[in-house]
C-alpha cells in the first residue's frame, strides 16, 4: 500500500535538511538535494517499519483501526 507524506527540504549552510511534516522524528540531511531525498525516504521507511513491528509485538493488547482526517 502506498501512502503519501509531505517532504520538506531546507538548505542550511552546505547541507540540505529534510523532514516529513506529518511524522515527528523522521528527519535527515544530505550534501545535495538528491542525497537528502534518498536519505529521507530511507528514514521514513525505517520509522514506519519499526512502528509496525512494535505494534505487532503488542498485538494482543492493542486495538488497531484506520483513521482519516481532513487538513486544510
Amino acid at each position: 500500500m502506498k501512502k503519501q507524506f509531505t517532504a520538506v527540504y531546507k538548505k542550511t549552510g552546505k547541507w540540505y535538511s529534510a523532514w516529513v511534516e506529518e511524522i515527528p522524528g523522521v528527519n535527515t540531511q544530505g550534501e545535495t538535494p538528491k542525497e537528502a531525498k534518498e536519505n529521507l525516504r530511507e528514514a521514513l521507511k525505517l520509522v514506519l517499519e519499526t512502528n509496525r513491528l512494535l505494534t505487532l509485538k503488542e498485538n494482543k493488547r492493542v486495538t488497531r483501526e484506520l483513521i482519516a482526517v481532513s487538513v486544510k
